[in-house]
C-alpha cells in the first residue's frame, strides 16, 4: 500500500481529499495535517511515501515545507494540490522536486489520475537496473496525466510541456503575448505552440475584440484532467 498524508488548512478540504485517496486502489490515507508544523511532525513520527500538499498554509506555505522535508533528509514524494495557479508558484514547485501540480478545484476522476500515474511511477522504478533512453522517457513522462500530442518535426515536447503547464495554471484565457511574457518563450513560438495544441483539442481558442476592430486571439486549456 501506498501511505499517503493530506495536508489542507480547511478540515473539510482534507477530509475530502483523503476520502478521494481512500477510493484509489493500493493507496491508504497514513495521516491528515492542517498546517506545515503538524505535517512534518507526523512524517518525522510516521515516514509517509506521498505527500498531498495545499500551499496556502497557516504557518508557512507547502514549498516551504518541502524545503524543510528535504533538509531534514526526508525523500517524501509531493503532489502539490492547491489553488495556487501563478505560474512562478508552479515553477517553483518543480523546482523543488514536486511530481505533479493538481490545481483546486478538482474532481475525484482528476486526482485518481495524478494518482494512478504515480503508482505506475513507483512500479517502474522498483524494477531498479540500468534504463535505456526508451525506459528514461517512460519514466519522465509516467506522471503526465495529460498525454502530449504527435509533435510534427522541429516541435519540442519540453516546450509543448511548458506551455500546457502554463495555460493549465492561468486563471482564464491568453494570449500568446502573455503566455510568451509567462514562460521566456518569444511569441512566435508561443503562437505556434498554441496552434498546435489547438489543432489537437487541447487548447479552446476565443476571439476577444478590443477598440481596434481586429480581434485578439486568446487560448484557454480545455482537455479534463
Amino acid at each position: 500500500m501506498i501511505e499517503v498524508l493530506v495536508v489542507d488548512d480547511d478540515v473539510r478540504v482534507a477530509d475530502v481529499n483523503a476520502a478521494y485517496v481512500a477510493k484509489v486502489p493500493g493507496f491508504r490515507v497514513a495521516g491528515r495535517a492542517h498546517s506545515a508544523a503538524q505535517a512534518l511532525r507526523l512524517v518525522e513520527e510516521q515516514p509517509v511515501d506521498l505527500v498531498l500538499l495545499d500551499h496556502y498554509l497557516p504557518d508557512e506555505t507547502g514549498l516551504a515545507l518541502v524545503r524543510s522535508l528535504r533538509e531534514r533528509g526526508h525523500e517524501t514524494d509531493v503532489i502539490m494540490v492547491t489553488a495556487a495557479r501563478d505560474v512562478a508558484t508552479v515553477q517553483a514547485a518543480m523546482r523543488h522536486g514536486a511530481l505533479q501540480y493538481l490545481v483546486k478545484p478538482f474532481s475525484y476522476a482528476g486526482l485518481r489520475a495524478k494518482l494512478d500515474a504515480y503508482a505506475t511511477l513507483r512500479r517502474t522504478l522498483d524494477g531498479g537496473g540500468e534504463a535505456e533512453q526508451a525506459e528514461v522517457d517512460r519514466i519522465f513522462g509516467a506522471l503526465s496525466a495529460t498525454p502530449a500530442p504527435d509533435l510534427p518535426k522541429g516541435h519540442s515536447p519540453t516546450t509543448a510541456e511548458l506551455v500546457r503547464r502554463a495555460l493549465m495554471a492561468a486563471e482564464g484565457p491568453v494570449s500568446a503575448q502573455e503566455l510568451a511574457e509567462d514562460t521566456g518563450l518569444s511569441r512566435q513560438t508561443a503562437q505556434r505552440y498554441l496552434k498546435l495544441l489547438e489543432r489537437t483539442g487541447r487548447v479552446r481558442l476565443s476571439l476577444k475584440y478590443g477598440d481596434t476592430g481586429r480581434p485578439e486571439h486568446r487560448y484557454v486549456w480545455s482537455s479534463v484532467l
